[in-house]
């Protein structure tokens, strides 16, 4: 999108709030919260997003395209939108012009460390003013979190829930020894809502899978999370052909071995790729190219990946493990189960749900195979809907009910607990004053409500700490601290 002034990233009416508001507020505080789940083998979702959304949006955004740009110019956007849009006599400028003469965004945002699994109704971050004249702005800013937040959050959630599947059958059938990051990896770029969606979800997912496809997802880490690809792992992609490849080769060789034989020996002869092989026939490649190409197979320094792309994946994979052990071997791992010559894998791309990721397992569990003879591939399908019970459930912010409510004000110097409690809103029950986040006796996180927001600060319990105060990022977390706190340090 263009750069628009920061102040138009509103619905439309929080532009007119402020007036609204009680008189004499001089303190407001709301929190973002999951209020309930609409996938059944979720009770958790994973805090990720915030520090990148607070860099991007809250400092970057903010200073260079409203604190950072001439007075008259933002201002005259401003008014420029709201006066042909709303109506000049609907909404008053003067708090507009008096948050860019401050100078600094006077709000504050106070947080769970991101990684964190936060089961339903517990708050995730709360926002306020550091200001009192601007008690409206924390809730004039809740379209803008909620769009850029709910997303990221959904992302990393998908991607712990396939790593949680991971650790059960790599725990069952793989050797300790064997990494668990590179089990899975995302192809969801193409099939994402739009490039900065793809980003964001893909940062979520390297929060449990160091396997992408998704580039830019490198530079938004660094970027945000303190990371640098050339010292760490961030992310990695790997070689692989294509249709486009295998085909146009076809067109001119007239088979598929040709171009088999020349990336094993000639284009990548001490590097693992995969190939895609179902352009025309897969079991014919199977049963009868591979047997032609065994032995530059072999000779090859690095793995050759076999990828289905069409029928039944849980089939075309597991089929394919099976075939691959009768013409390759292997050995059998310290638990006793099978593992394919280090030269051939099965691999299969972008069809890979949570079924069928936990199908796969366990069909080659059941057969004496380790899991980690296959990696698998996750698209935008996975990142965008689950099926539960044949029903299939679309990914939106209301997944989890995330919002931002207000639950606590001052006026006048005095502390005002504010709540929502429809009749017949079940789930839309909101706190009530401001909360204290805490780990219950299970090491879960839980809350208690209804302190002012001076006890809810020097509560010694309270897992909420400062991480945005005044245009400042003051506490920050690397990409190795988000994915130790969400794997409990076993990334």
């Amino acid at each position: 999108m263009s750069r628009t002034n920061p102040m138009l990233l509103i619905d439309f009416y929080k532009a007119v709030h402020a007036e609204m508001l009680p008189k004499d507020i001089t303190k407001s505080v709301s929190y973002f919260t999951p209020r309930m789940s609409r996938v059944k083998r979720w009770n958790e979702v994973v805090m990720f997003g915030l520090q990148g959304f607070i860099k991007t949006y809250l400092i970057d955004y903010f200073n260079e395209e409203f604190f950072g740009k001439p007075f008259d110019e933002v201002i005259g956007e401003y008014k420029r939108v709201m006066d042909a849009a709303l109506g000049a006599e609907a909404y008053k400028i003067e708090k507009v012009e008096k948050l860019h003469k401050l100078g600094y965004l006077p709000i504050e945002v106070i947080a769970l460390p991101e990684g964190a699994r936060v089961p339903m109704h517990v708050p995730m971050f709360g926002i306020t003013n550091t200001h009192p004249d601007f008690a409206w702005l924390p809730q004039s800013l809740e379209s803008l979190i909620s769009a850029e937040s709910w997303h990221p959050m959904l992302a990393a959630t998908v991607g712990a829930t396939y790593r949680d599947i991971v650790n059960k059958y790599y725990d069952m059938t793989c050797d300790d020894s064997i990494p668990r990051a590179k089990a899975l990896g995302a192809f969801d770029f193409r099939g994402e809502e739009c490039t900065e969606s793809a980003v964001k979800a893909g940062a979520g997912w390297c929060l449990s899978f160091l396997n992408t496809a998704t580039v830019p997802t490198i530079p938004y880490l660094e970027k945000n999370y303190n990371c640098d690809c050339t010292k760490e792992p961030v992310a990695f992609g790997s070689p692989s052909t294509e249709h486009s490849v295998m085909c146009s080769n076809y067109a001119v060789d007239g088979d598929e071995v040709t171009l088999l034989r020349r990336l094993l020996t000639e284009i990548y002869p001490n590097t693992s790729f995969s190939a895609v092989l179902d352009s025309y026939d897969y079991w014919n490649i199977i049963d009868n190219v591979l047997p032609q190409i065994k032995d530059e197979i072999m000779a090859h320094n690095g793995c050759m990946l076999m990828r289905g792309d069409s029928g039944d994946c849980v089939e075309v994979v597991t089929k394919t493990v099976f075939k691959l052990w009768d013409e390759f071997g292997g050995t059998v791992n310290s638990k006793g189960y099978k593992v394919l010559d280090p030269h051939v894998k099965a691999i299969y791309g972008d069809s890979i749900t949570v079924q069928r990721c936990e199908a796969i397992y366990e069909i080659l569990a059941q057969n004496g195979f380790a899991c980690s003879n296959v990696a698998l591939g996750v698209g935008s399908f996975s990142f965008q809907c689950i099926e539960e019970d044949g029903e299939l459930k679309p990914f939106t912010r209301d997944t989890f009910s995330s919002c931002v409510k207000a639950t606590y004000c001052e006026i006048a110097g005095e502390p005002h607990p504010i709540f929502k409690n429809p009749k017949d809103g079940g789930f839309k029950k909101s706190q009530k004053g401001c909360c204290v986040v805490y780990k219950d006796a299970e090491g879960n996180y839980s809350y208690k409500d209804e302190f002012t927001w001076k006890e809810a600060c020097e509560n010694s319990e309270n897992q909420l700490v400062t991480v945005f105060k005044d245009g400042v990022l003051v506490k920050e977390q690397t990409l190795q601290e988000v994915r130790n706190v969400l794997h409990e340090g076993r990334f």
